[in-house]
């Protein structure tokens, strides 16, 4: 696809770039792309050596957190003579991310080669794919590559002749948002319902089955082969110091040309709605947009020159998240669009913690008397007062995803809120 803006926006898919070519999907039209040479070359190279080119590349979790990936696997233990795990969350549910489902749909192999690299990289002998449950078609992609995998000597045992086996394993979930979460998908995993634990233990200490355990999100995984395969340096040319590499992005809401799109990290992300994206279908302009996911914070229509990198975003107010920018044209009803995130929330709230089960059905509630014409001003008082009991007071960060999207949309529209209150109500304060 081209675009106007020119050659920042053309050159730059390379995760992405087979998607949409159906012989990819197996094992001989993924080996003709050179797949696999990259976990071929990993069996000549030590775990320590594997895990510092992954963090000399500045690969930062794709998932949401964004934490540094050759880091995160460096904390499991060395030497200490338990079996270690490595568990790829492919439970992508965050409303607006639509980004892992394709790189499964299209590129199984790639997954389960970024996979194998990861646990040779922190002494793993299981990998669990854990994908979720309305997943069907992905699942079974899934689930005929790992056969083929198995049948070429590319898992299971001796791998391409080596000394070394590890095991893969397709973990089809059922629905939960909440095992998006780390500890939660390993709840899940082992059979438990998919409830978040408190940290300590993490999981690099004690993780699945009470084992020390890695934790990365599909497209982090499927970055790995080819950083492998070309060097830290030459994954460092896209994107900042801080933020290298090329982004997968989910785009939707009110854009002519939604869809799934790969970038350098770094673009501002107006050339991303406006220029790949087309902006909105009716040529209005935009009036908001929360650029990471639900879960992030809303930006407003003069707000859009932001680099899109994880310290451009946080600047500018909001995060990166999953990358996954939900526009809003100037005829979008502010509240409404708030009121269907806190029911989303609401609703995937496990209830361990109270501040989450209360205060996501209380946001729930008073946005939905506010919507009926029937709010009053003292409301909008108690949404922030349920913002600050809720932020940082539970065991996961789910009550944290409603925050982050309701205070700055009370901050930037107050006035969307106060426009749907009786008049008499908003005199009398």
């Amino acid at each position: 696809m081209s675009f106007p803006h020119g050659s920042d926006l053309e050159t730059t898919t390379r995760l992405s770039r087979h998607q949409g070519e159906a012989d990819a999907r197996t094992l001989d039209g993924w080996r003709a792309r050179g797949g696999y040479e990259a976990l071929r070359r990993s069996l000549d190279m030590s775990p320590a050596e594997i895990t510092d080119v992954v963090k000399d590349s500045g690969l930062r979790g794709r998932g949401g957190a964004g934490f540094p990936t050759g880091l995160k696997w460096s904390f499991m233990p060395k030497d200490d003579g338990k079996p270690h795990y490595l568990c790829c969350n492919a439970d992508e549910s965050e409303p607006g991310a639509f980004k892992d489902r394709e790189v499964i749909r299209w590129t199984p192999h790639l997954l389960i080669e970024g996979c194998l690299i990861a646990s040779r990289a922190i002494g793993a002998e299981h990998a669990y794919i854990y994908v979720r449950g309305e997943f069907f078609e992905e699942t079974q992609v899934l689930n005929a590559a790992v056969v083929e995998a198995y049948d070429n000597g590319l898992a299971g045992d001796g791998i391409l002749g080596s000394s070394w086996s590890c095991d893969v394993t397709i973990h089809a979930g059922a629905g939960a948002y909440i095992a998006g979460e780390e500890t939660g998908l390993m709840n899940s995993l082992m059979g438990n319902r998919a409830e978040p634990w408190a940290k300590p233990p993490f999981p690099a200490q004690a993780g699945a089955f009470g084992m020390p355990t890695t934790v990365n999100n599909v497209e982090t995984l499927a970055a790995v082969p080819m950083i492998l395969e070309n060097g830290a340096d030459w994954y460092r040319q896209w994107g900042s110091e801080q933020s290298p590499g090329t982004k997968l992005w989910s785009c939707s809401g009110h854009l002519a040309r939604p869809g799934n799109y790969e970038f350098a990290l770094g673009l501002p992300l107006s050339d991303i709605i406006f220029e790949a994206c087309g902006g909105t279908p009716s040529g209005k302009p935009v009036k908001a947009v929360i650029p990471g996911g639900s879960s992030t914070a809303f930006l407003n229509g003069d707000e859009l020159d932001c680099a899109t990198t994880y310290e451009g975003l946080a600047e500018a107010g909001s995060a990166l998240g999953t990358a996954s920018p939900i526009v809003m044209d100037e005829d979008t009803d502010i509240v409404a669009a708030m009121r269907r995130i806190a029911q989303f929330y609401a609703h995937e709230s496990c209830g361990q913690c109270v501040q989450c089960r209360e205060g996501t059905s209380w946001v729930v509630r008073i946005l939905q008397r506010i919507e009926a014409g029937e709010g009053r001003p003292s409301d909008i008082d108690t949404l922030y007062e349920l913002c600050e009991q809720m932020t940082g007071r539970t065991i996961c960060v789910l009550a944290d995803s409603v925050v982050f999207p309701l205070q700055s949309s009370l901050d930037k529209f107050r006035a969307d809120y106060e426009a749907l209150m009786k008049p008499s109500l908003v005199a009398a304060g």
